[in-house]
């Protein structure tokens, strides 16, 4: 069956990109992952109305987008708290719904977060570019030819109806992160922490840091105390492969968390986010207060399976309910 025409742009928000969970196994050739910033929410919204957990979503940055149903349509929308409106009367997150033609879905504000992801039953249909849906907005490829929704953008999808029978299923509210404006973020120390002062890492562990406007999805910038080199190191060291959530200190001593819109970086790392945390990272938004906490890999790991644990227990709960 043919795509349908699903869903219809009024106004498209500051930055809205189709997002999944990204391109892997290019940074050789200069491609970053891309992808959604809080993979969480992503994996979470599929499942609520039927879809797999890759299924390319919305990523709604801050506020300002609305759409227009042009069909029935189940949608679900996670992540931050943007103040979505279903018509007039906000509308429910982490829950899926119906979109009835003529029905209008709107972002207003920001309570908390700073990043929602819409899908919709059956998944917006969008060709995969080097194995991914994701925007990639540096170099101008994937989601919809490398650059954000637009006014008048019209989506489509394939076989919507089946997923209608979705409307009701929620996400427990004990599984769903919140979000608050100060942000505890669990790191590893490494790679190049050898080359800090023991003053540094104090430094680094103890203080904390605000978000810095000048932020978006290839890092995010703060502002603290200074966290010192070693005197006997350059400011800079030779480019080489970085990943997400890997902890930059350029000449200035300004901590950047890397994010997923490149892949080599020429400042040393004094840590790296643990993966379990990897998700709140597309919820910081500037003005926010961030703080580190040093953590061991023992405890790296068994965070990772906690967060596996939640879509885990969400999957078999589905298996449990009646259709």
């Amino acid at each position: 069956m043919a795509a349908v025409e699903t869903i219809e742009v009024l106004t498209p928000g500051p930055l809205t990109t189709f997002q999944d969970l990204g391109r892997f196994g290019y940074g050789r050739y200069g491609v970053p992952p891309s992808g959604a910033l809080d993979t969480f929410s992503l994996r979470a919204a599929n499942l609520l109305v039927g879809n797999k957990e890759n299924e390319a979503c919305l990523e709604i940055t801050m506020f300002g987008l609305k759409i227009k149903a042009l069909r029935d349509v189940a949608i679900a929308v996670t992540g931050g708290d943007l103040l979505p409106f279903y018509n007039d009367k906000p509308l429910s997150m982490w829950v899926s719904l119906i979109l009835k033609e003529g029905d209008t879905l709107s972002f207003r504000g920001m309570k908390g977060g700073c990043r929602s992801y819409l899908s919709i039953g059956g998944g917006f249909f969008l060709p995969e570019v080097i194995g991914s849906r994701s925007t990639n907005l540096s170099s101008g490829f994937g989601g919809l030819d490398g650059r954000p929704v637009k006014k008048g953008d019209i989506f489509t999808a394939h076989l919507p109806e089946p997923h209608l029978e979705t409307e009701g299923r929620w996400f427990p509210q004990d599984l769903i992160p919140r979000y608050k404006s100060e942000w505890r973020l669990r790191v590893i120390f490494g790679p190049q922490d050898v080359q800090f002062t023991k003053k540094a890492k104090t430094t680094f562990c103890n203080s904390y840091y605000q978000v810095n406007p000048q932020s978006d999805r290839t890092g995010i910038r703060m502002t603290g105390p200074i966290i010192e080199r070693r005197p006997n190191v350059h400011e800079s060291i030779i480019s080489e492969g970085v990943i997400p959530g890997a902890i930059q200190v350029p000449g200035d001593g300004q901590p950047i968390i890397i994010l997923v819109e490149i892949v080599t970086g020429g400042y040393r790392k004094i840590a790296t986010v643990i993966t379990a945390d990897l998700p709140l990272l597309g919820q910081i938004k500037p003005g926010d207060i961030v703080k580190f906490e040093q953590v061991s890999l023992d405890k790296a790991y068994k965070a990772i399976r906690e967060i596996e644990e939640r879509i885990k227990r969400f999957k078999e709960g589905l298996l449990c309910r009646p259709p």
